[in-house]
């Protein structure tokens, strides 16, 4: 779905037809990375503001994960030679705005590795602000010098907020997701 930018809001093409505006910008300023903010590899002295992150993004998908879970996922995203790559956004003070991690693997269908997204979050505070943006412009920069061909990542079919972004920095595919707890 396209959304229109009008006095700062996002309207839908039929709330976009009923008002009454000179000029309308089709881009949100959302999908616009921004400059301000910087998106870092994350380190071991990120732990507090990278968890408060990662406790709302797994209250958002109502997951329960171990505190062991937590403390070694964070390790393994500092340490970055596992194939584990974990980037924060911060804004001009330090604060921590958003969170990716990449899963750099080896493919069958390519000589090259891809990049799979596993987890992208922004804070509330950071949404609007281009912080989206700026995590997969240096994402996708992280992948390229990793020598990754393609990054892919999965979302649920709900997150229609995360899906509008997505739809401009990627292209939906065909492929359905199943599987198989062991």
């Amino acid at each position: 779905m396209r959304y229109f930018y009008i006095a700062g809001r996002a309207w839908n093409k039929r709330e976009a037809s009923n008002v009454d505006v000179t000029m309308v910008d089709e881009r949100r300023p959302e999908d616009e990375p921004n400059p301000e903010i910087t998106v870092r590899r994350l380190r071991a002295t990120d732990r507090a503001g990278w968890e408060r992150l990662w406790q709302q993004y797994l209250r958002f998908y109502r997951a329960d994960v171990p505190a062991s879970t937590t403390d070694s996922t964070f390790a393994r995203l500092c340490g970055g030679d596992n194939g584990l790559i974990g980037l924060l956004a911060v804004d001009a003070a330090g604060h921590a705005l958003g969170l990716a991690h990449l899963i750099l693997h080896p493919s069958t269908w390519a000589e090259e590795p891809y990049c799979y997204l596993e987890d992208l979050f922004v804070d509330r505070a950071g949404r609007g602000a281009g912080v989206a943006g700026r995590l997969f412009e240096v994402l996708y920069e992280t992948a390229r010098e990793h020598g990754a061909t393609r990054v892919y990542w999965h979302t649920q079919q709900y997150n229609g907020a995360a899906r509008s972004l997505y739809d401009t920095v990627g292209h939906l595919t065909s492929f359905v997701v199943y599987e198989h707890d062991l």
